[in-house]
């Protein structure tokens, strides 16, 4: 590129001038010219050069605004990217590798698909890596389907247990155990060599089924494959025997774990209290204390949640204080239950009124433990003023303690609410609820009427039971046969509904009509606690 410069005459001082004294009229003249100087050089500092205009690159340059999050930045890339194929450049394997991390690490699982249209077919087969990539980010999306279509159409899928493990976890995680455990068993026929991070998925794959004779015949292959001493291995042990049900051989592989971790304690901790074993709980909390491993939300809040002592709450609590950990939501969410299952609202309110983030557990909690107490229906226009969004329990537990309170009103206000303010669609456990607030009240033709005209939904054994106790408490013998004649149907071998229009019968002075229910329920190889 040829540029023009034009110098300029630049000014020099005799350096004479600078060593002699002077007249005035020549000092006077040595001023001017000083000034002069220095105006020229601040003119000149920076040449004015005759460049041409530079036209920006469409792919490092864009006037669109800079986006504002990850996932904004994301999407600017990919649009970048599909630009680029678009015009006809070629992109490497590493680009598209690196581009599939960083939606893993995002969870941008939505955009798998544009990114997979960009990739050749032909780099993907022969690039086991990449297919490795695009099978893990489809399986974790929940896209299963997609993620075992890549995975047949990979060439050298036996060279890694990556994308096996991969398959396994989104079947796993989709709940499709089975599936899950057959893959395993596939991997193991064709020679494939598990690695640490294939057992603790086939193990909640286990879990899952419920099976402790799978679970044990995973158990031999962790210690084939030198696993029996790892630590992440055995802490998926413990969790899958302990959810099987033999919580014996959990304490057993947690006693051989040589360094535990929180995963380990907390899966020892859950799986005892899963099965009401509540010293052992307990015991296994005070030892994790012992033994300086700092217990997390989880741990605490499972014990909270589990022992109903009415002491261990306030000294969980000035535990957890005294450690600042007391404001994660979970634990603050398990405080409120323990002091409000005894009856301590003050201090459960406290908690709540403490707490700087809430989530709608929280709230939910709060509601809860108010139920009996009109200061409940308060809270959701508390929810709404500090912009949190009720959920379809939220509604249950107000509805269910207008019920308890005789507020029909404003069950009825709550109910319009909640389909067209709040755009929560009523299921069987609100409309049992408005059974139950109309039956409670004595209005048992309202309460009928939810059920044979506005429930769009067929009405449970929850809605007809609700209506049926309604009928045994204000003396309603025809619509109480209908909620009977129903149950029966639903549930055939409750005795508690045949017992309950017995009652209704006895009440109305109906014996032949009660001898009838009670040979009905002989029949049916029931026996009647009524006399």
């Amino acid at each position: 590129m040829d540029i023009a410069f034009k110098p300029r005459h630049l000014w020099v001082l005799p350096s004479c001038n600078l060593h002699y004294p002077i007249q005035n009229n020549e000092a006077s003249k040595s001023q001017k010219l000083q000034r002069r100087k220095q105006k020229h050089i601040q003119e000149n500092r920076k040449p004015k050069l005759s460049f041409p205009r530079s036209s920006p690159t469409p792919l490092l340059i864009s006037n669109k605004p800079r986006p504002q999050t990850k996932l904004q930045a994301l999407d600017a890339v990919v649009d970048e990217l599909q630009a680029s194929v678009e015009n006809g450049i070629k992109l490497d394997a590493e680009i598209f590798s690196s581009l599939l991390e960083t939606c893993f690490q995002l969870q941008a699982f939505s955009h798998v698909f544009r990114i997979r249209r960009l990739i050749p077919d032909n780099l993907l087969r022969r690039n086991a890596g990449l297919s490795s990539k695009l099978l893990r980010l489809y399986a974790t999306g929940g896209y299963i389907e997609e993620a075992h279509q890549v995975f047949d159409q990979m060439d050298k899928r036996h060279v890694s247990a990556f994308p096996w493990n991969s398959l396994i976890s989104g079947y796993a995680e989709l709940r499709l155990y089975e599936d899950a455990l057959a893959l395993y068993f596939q991997m193991e026929e064709e020679g494939i060599v598990p690695d640490r991070f294939t057992f603790p998925r086939v193990l909640k794959a286990c879990s899952g089924i419920g099976s402790i004779r799978v679970g044990e015949e995973v158990h031999r292959h962790v210690v084939r494959c030198g696993f029996w001493d790892d630590a992440f291995v055995l802490n998926a042990l413990v969790d899958m025997y302990a959810k099987c049900g033999d919580i014996v051989k959990a304490r057993r592989v947690f006693d051989k774990i040589q360094f535990r971790d929180l995963v380990s304690w907390n899966s020892m901790l859950t799986g005892y209290s899963r099965h009401g074993l509540l010293a052992e709980a307990l015991d296994i909390f005070r030892q994790m204390i012992q033994e300086r491993c700092e217990p997390d939300s989880v741990a605490i809040s499972t014990i909270l949640t589990s022992i109903s002592s009415p002491n261990l709450g306030p000294q969980v609590h000035g535990w957890v204080l005294r450690r600042g950990t007391e404001w994660d939501s979970s634990v603050g969410n398990a405080l409120i239950v323990a002091y409000s299952n005894h009856g301590r609202l003050d201090q459960a309110r406290w908690v709540f009124d403490q707490m700087p983030e809430r989530d709608i557990v929280s709230w939910n909690s709060i509601i809860s433990a108010h139920r009996k107490d009109p200061k409940a229906i308060n809270y959701l226009s508390e929810m709404e003023s500090v912009g949190a969004l009720p959920d379809s329990i939220t509604f249950v537990l107000l509805l269910s303690a207008c019920a308890h309170l005789g507020l029909v009103k404003d069950g009825e206000r709550l109910f319009s609410t909640m389909r067209e303010i709040h755009g929560v669609s009523p299921i069987t456990e609100h409309y049992a609820c408005m059974v139950n607030l109309y039956g409670r009240a004595g209005l048992i033709d309202e309460a009928y009427e939810i059920v044979a005209n506005e429930m769009d939904i067929e009405a449970g054994p929850s809605v007809w039971g609700a209506l049926l106790y309604a009928c045994y408490i204000h003396g309603n013998v025809d619509i109480g046969e209908i909620a009977a004649q129903s149950l029966f149907e639903l549930e055939p071998d409750n005795e508690h509904n045949f017992e309950l229009l017995m009652k209704i019968y006895d009440n109305a002075g109906r014996l032949g009509d009660v001898e009838r229910v009670r040979i009905m329920m002989a029949e049916r190889g029931l026996e009647s606690s009524t006399v």
